[in-house]
């Protein structure tokens, strides 16, 4: 049976329509701008409408409604003309604050390309990252560590960034800057860019990536390949090494993908790099930037392949890491893509990779693109977040931006917010706020709804404010304590707030609020009883007897002190003066110049440590011994003039001294950045690995000093991390020679029954034989070392008091080298230089002082180690590390590279902190 169909003309016209209102639909749908979704953020631009990148043709916006806070910039004039962009031209820097942050509107659970940018430009005229010293800050993102930023000698026209891979927690991705002390952390510009679910699926809420280096291959001529080439921005660079034996392959084949992992470019992929055939393997090397130590990370390198050779000749390869073989009998497909990688294995050694050619093949080994990632544990619990949107309401009514509440209020905890106590105590579970302290922080208008639904807060102090209204009725059980004196607050007081004050289960303040004006309950004046009105009539007769007694003790001392002034003087006239070239001041010089000892810098087992500032307003440290000391100093005239004698860069320098009955001080130079056991355990600043190794370099050369190149010889005697002081630019100097003691090179050691040095710093040969050697001084300074190490004290409760070179010894038994390591070091320290170090400090805590080494020995070794974490690290290679200049041309082809414009025929070289490259050949002939 056949069936017929038939239509006249006007229902033809009527399905062409519908077909062409179909097909503009499906054009309408296809031509969505493909950057939406992205976030693009020029940060320090102050004017408040969009533009459009001329190169990439993607719209940045100011940064004032993500950030509080901070100081917008422009670079410097004379760079200015080579900024390829206008994110470049300017900068937003956080002067003020430990965390600064920036928000970005996001999507929970969403996967995202974050990426942060920093062109320094000399913007404040100081040229920060080249003038020698330390220029580093942290990054965060949300609340764990992400990665520092180092631009410790580079080029001020340098663009640096940073790229993490990550998901959302919540509506919002946080990115916050970190003040660690050593220059003002600053940024140019922040990009965020969604990603497909299915793209990298190792990264989740507990894992985040950030990019170590991602590489393409052949022969490509732009030194960085980004939107709109890639869909999702990401930069990839050119491989620098094209020249022969390598062979650029490239096709105008279609490539296609088996999966959407990683929806690598089809550019990409159409372009590839191999070698001649008389060559047999290829090695890849990601090596570590100038200011990274890369092997204290973990990476997760990501290979893509597509054989796009028009030969049906086999191609096999194994592939191989530094530890051992990775991918077994590897044969890329024609024309199609596949990535190898091990999900969520992160490896511990270098980024060195070696493709090498299989016996069966007949073609060598092939690449066309490499990815390799840093692993970060997203291990901190963000607050929980009715407690943070709550607080954060509370921070919006009072207008608290005066406030550091910058990030999450709660963690990660040495950032919590000012005024706040959080319970960390579930492990498991997302800290809660228990505590608001708001107390005199000239809070004005009404009660901020928001604190009665904080449902795990205890106590609440808004006392001495000017709140207004009524109490509102706070229904919260978990409430124990309300302070809300001396605001003015009126109206009834709500029925639940009273039963549960008359109950005992809330501690309530109301005093100085005209709601107490009819009041007269405990809550509205201050607690009295019996007791207090018995205690008051006895203390002030006590008070009052005290007050004569002491008022007769301060006119006899003030008698004493005037006879004592004068006494200095005649003794400063009548004793003949050491002949040195240092000063000699009078106890009322000393007086003046510390403001009668007002600004106390320091206290020992000498005495105290003052503030001063001599007459050319140069700033001292004065020593002054307590009265005990001074009865038993009968060498300090000998010791001044031993010390005059004394000058290297790492020993504290002598300015002069005083001597009378009733003081005996030593004037130094005063140190700004106080001393290495403030800073290993303590304070806002963390110093990294390259700092550490450098000041116990600076200690160790001090020693050295004392020990072989005074006439006569010197031992410190109290070595410890107290007395390890730091200038401005934290380079180690050492001080106190309270206790040190000259020795001839006859005398093998000191003989003495007084007391030297500091318990967990003290030789134990000592504590048998009380003789003090140089060896003394080695062996405190390996616990100095160890401290370096580790940020731990030389004595710990573990539970019981364990010795620190103990705990090292009982840490690595049951685990690593790597469990010693202080936490503060995030992980980022070079583990060959660890070791070194580790089994340096070990050696000198030796308990027999003639298996420790000398301190010229340790210097030595020391200075040794440096090159290795200050300098480029040294890849593993078949053929010497390639090394790169920034000339003249470079620096204008960077530019171009960040704005994705074309550089035709140029060679190119990043200023990228995040990595230098090699491909090396090992011939298979």
């Amino acid at each position: 049976m056949a069936t017929s169909f038939s239509c006249s003309a006007s229902t033809k016209l009527t399905w062409i329509f519908a077909l062409l209102l179909i097909l503009a639909t499906m054009i309408q749908v296809r031509a969505q701008p493909p950057t939406a979704g992205f976030v693009n953020i020029d940060c320090g631009w102050t004017n408040s409408s969009a533009y459009i990148d001329n190169a990439t043709r993607i719209v940045y916006r100011f940064d004032g409604e993500s950030v509080e806070g901070g100081l917008s910039h422009e670079i410097s004039e004379e760079l200015m003309a080579g900024a390829a962009n206008e994110q470049q031209k300017t900068l937003r820097s956080f002067p003020d604050g430990s965390r600064n942050c920036y928000t970005l509107t996001s999507i929970v659970g969403k996967k995202y390309l974050l990426r942060a940018l920093f062109t320094y430009g000399n913007y404040d005229g100081l040229n920060k990252t080249m003038d020698g010293s330390p220029f580093l800050f942290g990054l965060h993102i949300g609340v764990n560590f992400w990665e520092s930023v180092n631009l410790t000698n580079t080029d001020p026209s340098d663009t640096v960034w940073k790229e993490v891979i990550t998901v959302a927690p919540s509506n919002a991705v946080s990115v916050c800057l970190i003040n660690f002390g050593s220059g003002t952390p600053f940024i140019s510009a922040l990009e965020l860019r969604p990603l497909e679910d299915t793209m990298y699926p190792f990264v989740n809420t507990s894992v985040s990536i950030s990019n170590f280096q991602r590489f393409r291959f052949g022969n490509v001529t732009d030194p960085i390949t980004r939107y709109p080439t890639d869909n999702y921005d990401r930069f990839w660079e050119r491989w620098p090494d094209t020249s022969y034996p390598w062979i650029n392959l490239n096709t105008n084949n279609k490539v296609e993908s088996l999966d959407n992992v990683f929806n690598v470019p089809a550019d990409i992929l159409q372009k590839a790099s191999t070698i001649d055939t008389n060559y047999s393997h290829m090695s890849v090397i990601v090596a570590t930037g100038r200011n990274q130590d890369g092997k204290s990370l973990q990476l997760l390198p990501i290979f893509h392949f597509a054989d796009i050779n028009e030969s049906n000749l086999s191609r096999r390869f194994d592939i191989y890491n530094a530890e051992g073989l990775l991918f077994p009998d590897f044969s890329p497909l024609r024309f199609q893509m596949v990535s190898k990688y091990k999900s969520g294995e992160f490896l511990h050694a270098d980024a060195f990779f070696n493709l090498s050619k299989t016996p069966s093949s007949s073609l060598p080994p092939l690449i066309n693109a490499l990815e390799v990632y840093s692993l970060i544990r997203m291990d901190n619990l963000t607050t929980d977040s009715d407690d943070a949107n709550y607080i954060k309401e509370v921070k919006t009514h009072y207008s608290l931006a005066q406030r550091n509440w910058n990030g999450d209020p709660c963690s990660p905890r040495e950032y919590s917010w000012e005024g706040l106590t959080c319970d960390y105590s579930k492990s498991n579970q997302n800290p809660r706020i228990v505590t608001v302290n708001l107390s005199t922080s000239r809070l004005r208008g009404g009660f901020a709804i928001s604190f009665m639904n904080m449902t795990s807060l205890e106590n609440l102090d808004l006392s001495h404010n000017n709140l207004t209204g009524a109490i509102p009725d706070y229904q919260l059980q978990s409430l124990k304590f309300l302070d809300l004196s001396n605001n003015k607050l009126d109206g009834a007081i709500p029925d639940s707030i009273l039963q549960r004050f008359q109950a005992g289960s809330l501690d309530l303040r109301l005093e100085g609020n005209p709601v107490c004006s009819n009041v007269k309950d405990t809550y509205c004046s201050k607690k009295k009883n019996t007791t207090s009105t018995v205690l008051i009539a006895v203390i002030v007769p006590v008070v009052l007897v005290s007050l004569l007694v002491v008022m007769g003790i301060l006119w006899k001392l003030y008698r004493e002190g005037k006879s004592g002034d004068d006494e200095d003087s005649a003794m400063y006239e009548e004793e003949t003066p050491l002949h040195i070239d240092i000063r000699r001041f009078t106890y009322a010089e000393l007086k003046h110049i510390t403001n009668d000892f007002q600004s106390i810098v320091g206290k020992g087992g000498f005495g105290t440590v003052y503030h001063g500032t001599l007459e050319n307003d140069d700033e001292v440290a004065v020593k002054v011994l307590m009265e005990t000391s001074i009865a038993e100093s009968t060498d300090f005239l000998p010791e001044v003039q031993t010390l005059s004698k004394v000058h290297h860069k790492n020993l504290v320098t002598l300015q002069g001294y005083c001597q009378n009955k009733k003081c005996l001080a030593l004037v130094y130079d005063f140190m700004p950045r106080g001393n290495l056991q403030q800073l290993l355990r303590g304070g806002d600043y963390s110093l990294n690995w390259e700092q550490r190794l450098h000041i116990a370099l600076d200690a160790a050369q001090g020693l050295e000093y004392l020990h072989e190149l005074c006439t006569p010889s010197i031992v410190h005697r109290d070595v410890k991390t107290p007395n390890i002081l730091l200038d401005k630019n934290l380079v180690g100097i050492i001080s106190d020679f309270g206790l040190s003691r000259a020795f001839n090179d006859a005398h093998t050691h000191i003989s003495t029954a007084a007391a030297a040095g500091t318990p967990g710093y003290i030789d134990p040969e000592y504590h048998a034989s009380y003789q003090i050697t140089v060896k003394t001084d080695v062996y405190s300074f390996g616990i100095v070392l160890l401290e370096i190490i580790t940020g731990q004290p030389p004595l710990l409760m573990d539970p019981q008091t364990v010795h620190l070179p103990n705990w090292v010894r009982r840490k690595i038994a049951m685990g690593s080298i790597h469990d010693v390591v202080d936490k503060r070091l995030m992980d980022q320290y070079d583990a060959s230089s660890l070791q070194s170090v580790v089994d340096l400090a070990m050696n000198c805590v030796e308990n027999a002082a003639v298996d420790r080494p000398t301190m010229t020995v340790v210097a030595t070794r020391l200075k040794g180690l440096l090159p290795a974490v200050s300098s480029e690290k040294q890849s593993v290679s078949a053929t010497p590390r390639r090394t790169y200049s920034m000339d003249s041309e470079i620096p204008r082809q960077f530019q171009m590279m960040i704005s994705g414009a074309s550089n035709e025929g140029s060679s190119f070289q990043s200023g990228y902190t995040n990595g230098m490259s090699q491909m090396s050949l090992l011939s298979g002939r």
